[in-house]
């Protein structure tokens, strides 16, 4: 899947247009980013950024970390990394919605202290245990 995917399927959305964020291709609601390109060096090639609720995002990454994931850089933010290759076109479509309800309705640029270490080695182990 290629960002021509996340066009197709953002652009429908009200207000949805195409514009670019740190260089990249992006998608933005009222000159808002809701969705763009990872431009960080520590995110994987062909990764999509999404701007959703920490909650969401917190939720998709324990549920499906094969295809959604963060980088320490992007920890403190409300967005998940998402690999584009992995996921279907109608998760997308949903991600892409939840990601422009979020920038539309007014999620603001939230900023998230990093976990601990003790935090991250427990998230670790949690997920560790998923795996089994």
């Amino acid at each position: 899947m290629t960002f021509a995917t996340v066009r197709r399927l953002g652009l429908p959305l009200p207000g949805a247009e195409e514009g670019t964020s740190y260089g990249t291709p992006a998608l933005k609601v009222g000159g808002k980013m809701f969705a763009c390109i990872a431009s960080h060096k520590s995110a994987e090639p062909d990764t999509l950024v999404v701007r959703i609720p920490f909650e969401q995002r917190d939720a998709l990454v324990e549920e499906e970390p094969d295809t959604y994931y963060l980088k320490d850089h992007y920890v403190g933010y409300a967005c998940v990394l998402v690999r584009l290759k992995r996921i279907p076109d109608d998760a997308l479509r949903d991600l892409l919605l939840s990601g422009w309800r979020f920038v539309s309705s007014g999620g603001r640029i939230q900023k998230r202290k990093k976990p601990s270490a003790e935090g991250l080695a427990a998230r670790n182990r949690r997920h560790a245990f998923k795996q089994r």
